[in-house]
């Protein structure tokens, strides 16, 4: 299944994707949520969407889409996990995952607007896959880690990188700003996806290419990183867990490339859709 959430920010509504269509699901019930992935929503809403076949409501074109998950508990995200990147950056090869933090309220829709946070000047992009937990997750083995897995989203890991490298302390400084976690457009359950340790992944800045990455260049792949988180803190369902972004952030250019006003950005994965992103200077309510 490919699920959306869509409307006004804040008033979502669920549905589903089928056939390139998206349907409304608000009469199932709640949201896409904690509760839900806990008590088997992934199962119950393939039966209602059976059960009301030819009967779902569909969305208008062009409506706005909301992250595909509500508010996770956690926004888990795996630094310089493609070698790649790493090398750019001037980092040396991790012997563990580098696990950091974005704030919950960094979470918005596939093309909603980036905002550049007051006295940003150094706002970067990073193309992602990102991995959200169906069920409760602690000391989790590698082997069994993937059951533990709901599915699969294209996520922009925006970065702040004066805030995150210069300003002392963690990166989760220059990582958890208003806007800067964009996920979507849609959660892709497994079955829909295949093969992901071979999935490309791309962005674009203003429709240059700047990053064309697969996922078969991981340095930790999806159920070592699933397994290895476990051990440091317990996922909960509608976690979300962000595998790392290949060559071509705006860091690694020389000189350096970042974002402005009026820049837009474009990005995608192996099926799971794309997103568009434009750019915009804080200004204050």
């Amino acid at each position: 299944m490919k699920l959306i959430r869509w409307g006004e920010a804040g008033k979502e509504k669920t549905g589903v994707i089928i056939n390139d269509l998206k349907y409304d699901t608000s009469a199932f019930g709640g949201d896409y949520n904690e509760d839900f992935f806990e008590n088997n929503g992934l199962i119950r809403l393939e039966e209602f969407v059976k059960a009301n076949k030819g009967k779902l409501i569909e969305i208008p074109t062009g409506v706005r889409l909301g992250s595909p998950v509500a508010r996770p508990s956690k926004i888990v995200c795996i630094g310089l996990n493609y070698a790649d990147h790493a090398k750019e950056t001037n980092a040396a090869l991790p012997p563990e995952p580098i696990i950091f933090m974005k704030s919950t309220t960094s979470l918005a829709g596939p093309n909603d607007t980036i905002i550049i946070p007051k006295n940003s000047v150094k706002t970067d992009w990073e193309v992602e896959l990102a991995v959200i937990i169906g069920k409760k997750a602690s000391y989790v083995e590698e082997a069994d880690a993937l059951d533990y897995v709901a599915g699969y989203a294209l996520h922009n890991d925006v970065s702040e990188r004066e805030f995150q490298i210069e300003r002392g302390g963690t990166w989760d400084k220059g990582k958890g700003c208003d806007t800067f976690a964009p996920i979507g457009p849609f959660l892709a359950t497994p079955d829909e996806l295949g093969d992901i340790d071979n999935l490309r992944l791309w962005l674009t800045v203003n429709g240059k290419t700047m990053q064309d990455g697969n996922t078969s260049n991981f340095i930790f792949n999806v159920p070592f990183v699933v397994a290895y988180v476990s051990q440091f803190m317990t996922l909960l369902p509608g976690d979300v867990i962000s595998t790392g972004t290949p060559a071509g952030v705006g860091l690694g250019f020389k000189p350096p490339v970042y974002l402005k006003e009026g820049d837009v950005v474009e990005l995608g994965i192996d099926g799971l859709g794309t997103a568009r992103q434009e750019l915009k200077a804080y200004v204050k309510n």
